[in-house]
């Protein structure tokens, strides 16, 4: 049977890592050369309630959620709470080099910046989509955790909070713009990307799926693909100017279309064959992306 460990709160996380007591409840910075893991430890899944920002700088063995992934040099990952990640080695201290910002979403509470989380989408993407960083941006990083660690370890006082989030912000944007920059320099990557989320989707609708399996969802495409949805989609966007989810959509309308002009089927009986388990759920999905219902389609054309 798996074994889970769920992570409530810093001082548990502290513990499960035999460390110190940490310097604030909500949130911390721990030095990665600090860590070990022992054989115990290792494929035992931890969920945590915390955001987690990494950066570590060699090659170390984890696994987030279904992904194993081995860091490379100026990695950096996010993750969201209750995500879960495992140790797959064990790992001495003064292994590995790097840092890991943790921080509970209460720390956030009644600021600006816990209505604009969702804005920082890197947090839902998989770990083999981590931010590869060059050697200034990872220095501007360093730096920005200095001053947080340095804040909440000596000169915590009724300011505190609004440094620390003010910092963590700052951040934030600047990995907003390091993502933004690495997906214009991944041209030949996401074009691949691209091409085999058509190869998928076209096969999935042409070879007559849709009856059997339903109308192909983001998480069916990006499973394929080993993508996070929300990366797929981001990609998708950057590339051809639609989301992941339209894009399927708009190839569901051409298909509805051919079929309309093409077949002697009713609409209920092309709803079906389309993956729509009713018949009114396929006119109310093509009129409003057309405008007009598919009997109407189908008499003026």
């Amino acid at each position: 049977m798996e074994t889970i460990i769920k992570v409530n709160s810093i001082s548990q996380l502290h513990e499960m890592l035999n460390m110190d007591t940490p310097k604030h409840p909500l949130i911390t910075i721990i030095d990665v050369a600090d860590v070990e893991v022992t054989q115990e430890m290792v494929d035992i899944k931890v969920v945590t309630d915390l955001y987690c920002i990494a950066l570590k700088d060699v090659h170390c063995g984890m696994e987030y959620g279904r992904n194993s992934y081995d860091f490379e040099n100026g990695a950096l990952i996010f993750t969201a709470p209750l995500q879960a990640f495992t140790a797959t080695k064990p790992v001495e201290k003064n292994e590995n080099k790097g840092w890991m910002l943790f921080f509970h979403p209460s720390f956030l509470k009644k600021s600006h910046l816990s209505q604009k989380m969702s804005q920082y989408y890197f947090f839902e993407y998989h770990a083999n989509e981590a931010l590869h960083l060059s050697t200034s941006e990872r220095n501007t990083l360093n730096d920005i955790i200095s001053n947080i660690q340095k804040e909440y370890t000596e000169n915590i006082d009724c300011h505190s909070q609004k440094v620390i989030i003010s910092n963590l912000e700052l951040m934030l944007n600047y990995s907003l713009r390091f993502y933004e920059r690495q997906f214009k320099t991944r041209n030949i990557v996401h074009q691949g990307i691209v091409v085999k989320f058509e190869k998928i989707v076209n096969s999935w609708i042409g070879e007559n799926l849709l009856a059997e399996k339903g109308i192909p969802t983001v998480q069916d495409i990006a499973e394929k693909i080993n993508l996070s949805p929300n990366y797929l989609s981001d990609v998708l966007r950057k590339k051809t100017g639609i989301s992941a989810k339209d894009y399927i959509n708009n190839l569901m309308i051409r298909k509805a279309k051919a079929m309309l002009l093409s077949s002697t089927n009713s609409v209920s009986e092309i709803a079906y064959l389309l993956g729509f388990n009713y018949p009114h759920y396929f006119t109310r999905f093509f009129k409003s992306k057309t405008g007009t219902t598919p009997t109407e389609y189908r008499r003026v054309n």
